[in-house]
C-alpha cells in the first residue's frame, strides 16, 4: 500500500512539470509574435544582420595635395662681432627692433683709436716731407736713387699705417651689416668687449624658407614655382601662401628623400624664424572625380576595397491566420521584416587622389552607390547588414539595382 502510494504522488509531481514546461513554452512563442512563424524569422533576421553606416559615392572636385612639416628658416642671418676691442658707451638699438644695412647700432670707446690715427697721421706727415726733399734731391742728382727708394718705401709703409689706424677707429661704430630685425643683444654699457665677442644677432624675415624632406616618389609631382600653403600652429593654424623656391637636384641615398625648399615673403612680420609649419603643395585637380569617404576603403594583399550594400534577396511571405470562432474562415495577412535588411558586397577598386578624409575611386564603383564606412570591419562579402541610414540607402540601392537590370 505504502510503495503504490508513493508510485501516484511520483506520476502526480511528473505530470506537473510537464505542464509547466508547456506553458513556459507556450509563453515564449507569444512573445516572439504571437506564435507567429513569419514574425519570428522577420525579428531573427533583423537581430542577425551587422548594424552599419553608410556613404553615397558621388562625383565631386578633389585636389591631389603633398603634405609635409618643416621649420621655418632665415635667408639671411648675421652674428654682429666686435672688430676691435674697447668700452661699450651707447646701445641704439634693441631686440624686436628693424634696421637696415649700415645702420649704428651701438658705439664703443673711440679714445684710444683717434690717439693711433694722430701719431699715425704725423709720422705720415714727416714721412710725407722726407719724400719731397729726397724727389728734388734725385732729380738734382744729389740724393741717392737707393736713399730715395728708401725713403719712398718708408711713406707708402706710413700711409698703410694711418689707413689701419682709420680702419680700427671705424669699428669703434658697430653697423648693421644687413637689413633685419635685431633677435638678440648680447653686451651692456659700460661692458669691455674684445676681438671677435659677439655684440648681436639680426635675422631678415623677408623672405623666411621652409624645407621639405620629401620621398624621392614625389620626384616628378613637385617642381619649381608651384604655389604652397601653410598652417601655423603657433598662430592659431593662421595660413601663409608661398612658392616652392627651388628642388635639390640630388636624392639623398640614406633617406630617400630629396629637397624642397619653399619661400614666404610675410609683409606683416607675423612668421618667425623657427617657428613650426605644416605645409600643403597643390600639384593637380580633378573636377568630376567619383569621391568616398576615406574610412570606407580597406587594404588588404596589396588591393584596395570598399563594401557595397545591396537589397537582400526577397524571402517568401508567410501567411497569419488570426484566430476566430471554430468553423469562421478568417482572412491571412503577410507579414514583412521590422527594417530593411541588405547585403555587404565587397568589391576592389582602384583609388587616386586623396584630400583631407575624402579619396577619389577612379575603377570598380558607380556613381551613386553607397559604401559602408562605419561597422566596415564587422562585414565580410554577402554579410546582412542593417543600414542606419536605412530610408535613404533602401531607396538609392533599390535605384541602382534596378538600373543594373536594366542594363543587362
Amino acid at each position: 500500500m505504502i510503495s503504490k502510494y508513493f508510485q501516484r504522488q511520483s506520476l502526480n509531481v511528473g505530470g506537473a512539470l510537464r505542464l509547466l514546461a508547456i506553458a513556459s513554452l507556450s509563453a515564449a512563442l507569444a512573445a516572439c509574435g504571437g506564435g507567429n512563424p513569419g514574425n519570428a524569422d522577420a525579428q531573427a533576421s533583423t537581430r542577425s544582420a551587422v548594424p552599419v553606416e553608410t556613404a553615397k559615392a558621388a562625383q565631386q572636385s578633389i585636389t591631389a595635395n603633398y603634405s609635409g612639416t618643416a621649420t621655418l628658416e632665415a635667408v639671411g642671418e648675421a652674428q654682429v662681432v666686435a672688430k676691435t676691442s674697447g668700452i661699450v658707451l651707447k646701445i641704439l638699438v634693441e631686440e624686436g627692433m628693424h634696421v637696415e644695412k649700415g645702420q649704428l647700432l651701438a658705439q664703443l670707446d673711440a679714445d684710444a683709436a683717434n690717439n693711433k690715427l694722430a701719431q699715425a697721421s704725423a709720422t705720415l706727415s714727416k714721412a710725407q716731407a722726407a719724400y719731397d726733399k729726397a724727389e728734388k734731391g734725385l732729380a738734382l742728382k744729389i740724393t741717392p736713387k737707393s736713399d730715395y727708394d728708401s725713403i719712398h718705401y718708408d711713406l707708402e709703409n706710413q700711409k698703410a699705417v694711418v689707413a689701419g689706424a682709420q680702419l680700427d677707429l671705424s669699428y669703434t661704430r658697430i653697423v648693421a651689416p644687413i637689413s633685419g630685425v635685431v633677435s638678440k643683444r648680447s653686451i651692456k654699457v659700460g661692458n669691455l668687449v674684445q676681438v671677435n665677442q659677439a655684440m648681436f644677432d639680426i635675422v631678415d624675415l623677408d623672405p623666411l624658407q621652409a624645407v621639405l624632406n620629401v620621398p624621392e616618389r614625389d620626384l616628378d609631382t613637385l617642381k619649381a614655382g608651384q604655389s604652397v600653403r601653410m598652417r601655423v600652429d603657433a598662430l592659431s593654424g593662421k595660413t601663409f601662401d608661398g612658392v616652392i623656391a627651388r628642388i635639390a637636384p640630388v636624392v639623398d641615398a640614406a633617406s630617400g628623400t630629396f629637397r624642397a625648399t619653399c619661400e614666404f615673403r610675410d609683409t606683416t612680420r607675423t612668421l618667425k624664424p623657427g617657428m613650426f609649419g605644416r605645409i600643403e603643395v597643390a600639384y593637380d585637380q580633378r573636377h568630376d572625380a567619383l569621391v568616398v569617404p576615406r574610412n570606407a576603403i580597406a587594404e588588404e594583399d596589396g588591393e584596395s576595397s570598399v563594401f557595397v550594400i545591396e537589397p537582400a534577396p526577397a524571402k517568401p511571405a508567410v501567411p497569419d491566420k488570426a484566430k476566430g470562432k471554430p468553423g469562421t474562415a478568417v482572412a491571412a495577412e503577410t507579414k514583412a521584416p521590422a527594417a530593411p535588411v541588405f547585403v555587404a558586397k565587397r568589391r576592389v577598386v582602384k583609388t587616386g587622389y586623396a584630400e583631407a578624409d575624402r579619396i577619389e575611386i577612379r575603377d570598380g564603383l558607380k556613381d551613386g552607390e553607397r559604401v559602408i564606412t562605419l561597422g566596415r570591419n564587422a562585414v565580410r562579402d554577402g554579410t546582412e547588414v542593417q543600414v542606419l541610414d536605412g530610408g535613404k540607402a533602401a531607396t538609392d540601392a533599390v535605384a541602382l539595382s534596378r538600373v543594373a537590370e536594366r542594363g543587362q
